[in-house]
């Protein structure tokens, strides 16, 4: 058994203060029930060569999760993004998008196929936590973006059979949903649009979680307005540590909490530190990337990575570091509570700090939480306990 049984943790810990001597961070981390609900790495399924089964090396390929660095990093499970960029607002894009996500649900569901008994594909908390009991990781499905409901909200139904359980509407540009935070363009409407009111009651009817991470300031509001059930945002960062208009402010933070509904913290560089622009950088590394999309193996993308060093020695970048990620989360902790805060990195979407890189440094929140005087009741909440939660009450409104 790879963790622990959560429910002799206390014996643990009591056994460890009657010898005089404290339970360790990591045999703590061990312990307790911990998910991430922002995992991207299933845009690596589809690469010829690479395995989740397999341990992989960051400064290799570039992929942060895999199962033996989750099994290392005492990281249980989490939600396994499908994510669909946005594109046209065409029948054929909306129709493409669709198609897509479908595809990748099929290398998502094939990829865990081959771990039986290792991993395990889960629908509510408690699959999750018997999954867990039972020394397996769990994989949650969840949808990046609406996209590829195209304009029939109630495709929604169309995903939740696939498994999906957490989706929210918009990604990095507006859609037919609803206004995305980090899209500059003006709208006549900014929020949801019919549509996405619509998305969301289809969401509250099927007890599909919602997503407001990457919502507009707007799109939230109506959210939160709108939904019957608490949400999540499933990778986000507080604007008043770090002012980037995909963080969210106080203000906002505490109404989510205030509906019941978790923020799960992102450490995402751009959204923790500046870093002004760079035309020939951007260039460049999107010249890489046109190339690297041509043949997905694991050799071209571990030449791909190798390229995209060479652009950062060139035109280097101000690091974001685990102490940054940090304040955000504390702060988070401090404006709402501990029972409405969790862990969504974003690792293999571009997360991941200096000193947070990959799978096997969870554990490092779990050693700064205790130093900051955290109990180990309140760490069981933020690593999956409040998620679980609200996941349980989403779940209450299915048909």
């Amino acid at each position: 058994m790879r963790k622990l049984p959560v429910l002799c943790a206390p014996v643990l810990l009591c056994s460890a203060l009657l010898a005089g001597c404290a339970t360790s961070p990591s045999r703590l981390h061990e312990s307790l029930l911990t998910l991430d609900t922002h995992l991207d790495t299933p845009t690596f399924f589809g690469i010829e060569g690479w395995e989740f089964g397999d341990r992989h090396e960051y400064s290799e390929d570039g992929t942060q999760i895999d199962l033996p660095r989750m099994i290392e990093g005492g990281l249980d499970g989490g939600f396994f993004v499908t994510f669909i960029p946005q594109g046209p607002l065409t029948d054929e894009g909306r129709e493409a998008a669709r198609v897509a996500a479908h595809r990748r649900l099929d290398e998502i569901h094939a990829m865990f196929a081959q771990y039986p008994g290792r991993v395990e594909v889960v629908h509510t908390a408690a699959d999750a936590r018997r999954a867990t009991a039972q020394g397996k990781s769990f994989a949650f499905l969840s949808m990046e973006n609406g996209y590829p409901v195209g304009l029939r909200p109630e495709r929604l139904m169309e995903f939740h059979a696939r498994g999906v359980r957490m989706a929210g509407p918009v990604h990095t540009q507006h859609n037919d949903l609803a206004t995305s935070s980090t899209d500059v363009r003006p709208t006549a409407e900014p929020g949801l649009t019919e549509l996405g009111r619509q998305w969301v009651r289809e969401a509250n009817r099927i007890g599909m979680l919602i997503d407001g991470s990457h919502a507009s300031d707007a799109t939230l509001d109506d959210i939160l307005a709108l939904s019957s059930k608490p949400i999540v945002l499933s990778h986000s960062g507080a604007k008043d540590v770090f002012s980037h208009q995909r963080n969210v402010d106080d203000v906002r933070l505490r109404r989510v909490a205030e509906r019941g509904g978790v923020i799960q913290v992102a450490a995402f560089p751009d959204y923790l530190v500046a870093r002004p622009a760079n035309p020939e950088r951007a260039a460049a590394i999107a010249q890489i990337r046109r190339e690297a999309a041509t043949q997905r193996t694991l050799d071209v993308r571990r030449d791909t990575v190798r390229k995209l060093a060479e652009v950062n020695q060139r035109w280097p970048v101000t690091p974001a570091t685990f102490d940054q990620f940090m304040d955000h989360l504390l702060h988070v902790i401090r404006v709402v509570g501990i029972n409405h805060v969790g862990i969504g990195i974003d690792f293999d979407g571009g997360g991941g700090v200096d000193g947070l890189q990959d799978a096997t440094q969870y554990p490092r929140i779990t050693e700064r939480l205790l130093k900051e005087g955290y109990s180990r009741s309140d760490l069981a909440k933020l690593w999956g306990g409040n998620l679980l939660r609200i996941l349980d009450q989403a779940q209450r409104t299915g048909s």
